[in-house]
């Protein structure tokens, strides 16, 4: 009598992972749209480049047969759609990118904790009347949530901090580019791109000791070189938000 050998099975893994992903929200009209778009691209050159990108259209609303077009748009520009944002059930072609499911704005903040799936979500406060598990000195301290980077910041190369502020002891090229979820101090002179409160804090703030930056940017809101004043070149200077408005001001 001949047995066959057991076969041996390996069962699949899945597990889930989370990525910092940036929105592009369209709005109409959608002609001056990507032409601010396309200013964006003339001043920060392969910004997108290998970024994970998500098309929010819920403000813009469009047909199911403008979708494809401006997908295309988007990739005639160097932007790669990995996931649309929309609403409701609508039905894509299968050659567009997926519709997210459950899509959750990003929170900056030092209390970031994962939820089940592996999504973040902000460490609620105990509930009133119960005590912290643990006495305070049987507790760990947290982590630092600031990056220093003790080089000087070659042309080329990208800094990307999620969970705080970026502090560069040394200068920053020309054609390198710095993005914090908090604020970015730079004690050397700022030559390249920084954006700051990029999760959606809109108190960070840029600092830098001499400013020939390329372009300046917090939770959004972004002024290039072209656009700042010609005082505010070559000074120590802070970027922050005002209603709305991103001020660059001399710091002293």
């Amino acid at each position: 009598m001949t047995f066959a050998a057991p076969v041996e099975t390996k069962s699949i893994r899945f597990r889930a992972r989370s990525f910092v992903a940036f929105t592009l929200t369209p709005e109409a009209p959608l002609s001056e749209w990507l032409e601010s778009l396309d200013r964006w691209i003339g001043n920060s050159p392969g910004y997108f480049a290998g970024r994970p990108v998500v098309l929010n259209l819920n403000t813009l609303k469009p047909e199911v047969g403008r979708i494809e077009a401006l997908v295309a748009e988007l990739g005639l520009r160097g932007i790669r759609i990995y996931a649309i944002e929309l609403d409701g059930n609508t039905a894509l072609e299968a050659n567009l990118p997926p519709v997210l499911i459950g899509a959750k704005e990003a929170t900056a903040g030092l209390l970031m904790q994962a939820d089940s799936k592996g999504r973040p979500e902000e460490a609620g406060k105990p509930e009133e009347g119960k005590a912290e598990q643990g006495k305070p000195e049987d507790r760990q301290p947290e982590p630092p949530a600031t990056l220093m980077v003790k080089t000087p910041i070659r042309s080329g190369q990208s800094v990307f901090h999620a969970h705080g502020d970026v502090i560069v002891l040394g200068s920053v090229a020309s054609g390198s580019e710095i993005v914090a979820a908090g604020s970015i101090h730079v004690y050397g002179t700022l030559r390249g791109r920084a954006s700051a409160g990029v999760l959606g804090h809109s108190a960070a703030r840029i600092f830098c000791r001499k400013n020939e930056a390329e372009l300046l940017s917090v939770d959004g809101w972004y002024c290039t070189a072209e656009e700042m004043e010609p005082s505010l070149r070559g000074k120590a200077v802070q970027a922050f938000l005002e209603k709305d408005t991103l001020r660059i001001a001399p710091f002293s």
